[in-house]
């Protein structure tokens, strides 16, 4: 039997890499200094990827796109959402809702904010209201603090269809 209510969570860290882009949320984001990574780095993308994987059991964002092979190489991790949410709505579920943090010294985030909500809400035919952006720094504490790089934590509440208000 399939549960009509199932929560995900995912976790996401990447360090900076001179010469590359910085995308978050599935925009690009001005910086000096982007993300390592087989595909673009998205951290935010890929916590929310893990997260919806996760609420269905459905394995990793690794088990889906494994580093190892080339097709991922360099992609734009919004299509790698794509694809999740498209898994997801296959399962039976809507999203309830999406909320995520992202851990960074810097860049700040506040102005790219509402961008990226619509962008993931976009990606996942939900509304902009399903979906939580928050920042927060690490106090200059481990190495999202000594600007190392950058992580992010997502959570997922998905229902099944045609059961919630």
């Amino acid at each position: 039997m399939k549960q009509k209510i199932r929560i995900g969570n995912g976790f996401d860290i990447h360090q900076f890499e001179e010469g590359r882009k910085l995308f978050l949320g599935g925009i690009e984001i001005p910086n000096a200094i982007g993300l390592a990574g087989h595909s673009d780095a998205d951290v935010l993308l890929h916590s929310v990827c893990d997260a919806l994987l996760g609420a269905l059991a459905l394995g990793d964002i690794g088990k889906h796109f494994p580093n190892t092979d080339e097709r991922f190489k360099n992609i734009d991790s919004k299509i790698l959402l794509k694809h999740v949410g498209d898994l997801i709505s296959a399962e039976g579920y809507d999203i309830g809702n999406v909320d995520i943090m992202l851990m960074a010294e810097k860049p700040k985030i506040l102005p790219f904010v509402e961008q990226m909500r619509e962008c993931i809400a976009a990606i996942l035919n939900c509304e902009i209201n399903q979906v939580s952006i928050k920042a927060t720094t690490m106090e200059k504490l481990g190495s999202i603090g000594r600007e190392e790089g950058i992580a992010a934590s997502a959570s997922v509440l998905l229902f099944k269809k045609d059961t919630h208000v």
